[in-house]
């Protein structure tokens, strides 16, 4: 995550100020159509079968359309480049009916051709995809990913013709719909994949500005690195005559503290977060621009269980039972969260995971002392590295605390910008890093296969047969969701007593958003359909806050 700095950012601020001849960017952009979006961190790339983050996520979902979309408020699958689907009775088939007039940027007819090309780009087993795993409901998906099975034909996508895409699975997925709407199976053209490169090939040019060809709202009209991205209204979209923003303008709002001064001032119709301490400050206003709701998604931290100290389970055990999450949240997060002791959050579609600990300092210091470190002594060089933000730090700090507290153990704490974050994630050089997961589709799967041996975002050499047989196996065979969830319970648990992650907090969004941003409900996994969106030119005023 590329850190911008406050004298940057302040000069930006008098940039835009002075580009406007005085007049806010808020204002302005009512007027012309044009959001101003808060959007937290640097991309670190933008084509869809690469990158992993939020940030990316946000300009992705505008350049780029799937199969399906979904509705932003009630979450469920509506016609994206498929206009129409049908489901076998046994669940196991899909055929999609793409619209014949969904196009290019470059007025290139998407076709079901393309699907099934993007489909083995995103699946290729040279093409590092994290998201992979994704697509493994897709029969043969997960041995053609592996490199046990070398032709794609085999993989169970068809093309029957141009708009008519056949999609085979290994059971009934019920979440299946969801996944399409997902960046990871999105479509990229494949000309210009090929005019750039193999198949497979990583971070080539075809992202930038002058060659991008997408088929998205919203076309990329600029990327002026640690500034801004700008996408402008395509002229090529299917459904162009429904879009009502002419534009979106992104900012790397990395320091939060700045990011909510620019919302004061009309620079942001939209932020990314709230700093903790200014939560109650605006709870406080009338018709307050804070915007808070239940989120699918939960804080941890990441451990590296190929590495010591934190190869011992008892000593991971003793670090997460020795943190008071309570605590922590009735303090630094302002009680803005919910405390967590799973990965799965409590609820999601009516699954309750397993809670197999607390906060308990005896049972930490006799796990510690178990594992050879009584009263701390002797405990070795422990660091947690965390992406550089302003609330991963207050939070690292008071557990690190804790952790002195109850343990009398002394751990590092460092701050790494995005890519370098994620780079040493990818390639686990870590003790314990800091981790969030959003969910990318409403079921508790989608937080329990991250940890599936070698899994694309199991960052912490954890890996259980059974696990992955109860996950990638039996819960797909289930016939009742009772059924299914009994089996989720049972390998939750078996993640939790093994512990290769340290639950920290349920999330909850929380944004501030201008009055004059329409269209943009809150719901459960803080959505956006940018083709929805629009601002209402008659709403000028940002809320009165002092710094």
């Amino acid at each position: 995550m590329t850190l911008l700095p406050r004298l940057l950012l302040g000069a930006l601020l008098l940039t835009l100020a002075a580009c406007t001849g005085g007049e806010s960017n808020v204002s302005k952009g009512n007027r012309e159509g044009i959001l101003h979006y808060g959007n937290g961190s640097e991309p670190q790339g933008l084509d869809p079968h690469v990158v992993t983050g939020v940030p990316e996520h946000h300009v992705i979902q505008a350049l780029f359309e799937g199969l399906t979309a979904k509705d932003p408020a009630t979450l469920e699958p509506i016609p994206g480049v498929a206009s129409s689907w049908e489901i076998s009775e046994d669940g196991k088939t899909y055929v999609f009916h793409l619209n014949p007039e969904a196009r290019w940027s470059n007025g290139d007819q998407v076709t079901a051709g393309d699907f099934v090309f993007s489909w083995q780009r995103a699946l290729h087993p040279k093409m590092g995809n994290q998201y992979a795993y994704m697509l493994f409901p897709v029969v043969n998906a997960e041995a053609y990913a592996r490199g046990r099975l070398p032709d794609f034909a085999d993989v169970g996508v068809k093309a029957l013709d141009d708009v008519t895409l056949e999609v085979h699975l290994n059971a009934p997925t019920p979440y299946f719909l969801q996944l399409m709407d997902h960046y990871s199976t999105f479509p990229v053209h494949p000309p210009t994949i090929e005019k750039f490169g193999e198949i497979s090939t990583r971070f080539t040019p075809w992202t930038r500005v002058e060659n991008m060809v997408n088929n998205g709202p919203f076309d990329l009209k600029e990327w002026n690195l640690n500034r801004h991205i700008i996408v402008e209204k395509s002229d090529t979209y299917w459904d162009r005559d429904k879009v009502k923003l002419n534009g979106i303008i992104y900012y790397p709002t990395e320091n939060i503290v700045s990011e909510e001064r620019m919302f004061r001032v009309g620079q942001l119709h939209y932020t990314q977060t709230v700093p903790l301490d200014k939560i109650p400050v605006y709870e406080g206003i009338e018709n307050s621009p804070h915007v808070q709701s239940p989120y699918l998604g939960t804080y941890y931290y990441l451990i590296n269980t190929t590495m010591e100290p934190v190869n011992d389970v008892r000593v991971r055990k003793a670090l997460s039972m020795a943190i008071d999450r309570v605590k922590l949240n009735n303090t630094v997060l302002q009680k803005s969260r919910f405390p967590a002791y799973t990965i799965t959050p409590p609820g999601t579609l009516g699954y309750q995971p397993p809670k197999l600990f607390e906060f308990d300092a005896e049972k930490a210091r006799q796990y510690l002392a178990d594992a050879g470190y009584p009263g701390g002594d002797g405990f070795p060089q422990l660091e947690l590295i965390y992406n550089t933000q302003e609330d991963h730090r207050k939070i690292a700090v008071a557990i690190q605390q804790m952790w002195k507290d109850v343990l009398n153990i002394d751990v590092a704490i460092a701050n790494q910008e995005w890519k370098v974050y994620l780079d040493n994630v990818t390639e686990m050089h870590f003790q314990i890093a800091r981790r969030g997961w959003i969910g990318d589709y409403v079921d508790p799967n989608n937080f329990l296969d991250l940890f599936i041996t070698d899994g694309g975002n199991n960052n912490t050499g954890f890996s259980d047969p059974r696990y992955d047989d109860l996950i990638l196996k039996l819960a797909p065979e289930a016939k009742t969701r009772e059924e299914r969830f009994s089996l989720f319970h049972e390998a939750e648990t078996l993640l939790m007593e093994q512990m290769p992650i340290i639950p920290i907090y349920t999330y909850t969004s929380n944004h501030l958003k201008h009055a004059s941003v329409k269209g943009m409900p809150s719901n459960l996994m803080d959505y956006i359909n940018f083709r929805y969106v629009w601002l209402d030119p008659n709403e000028t005023d940002a809320a009165p806050v002092e710094d």
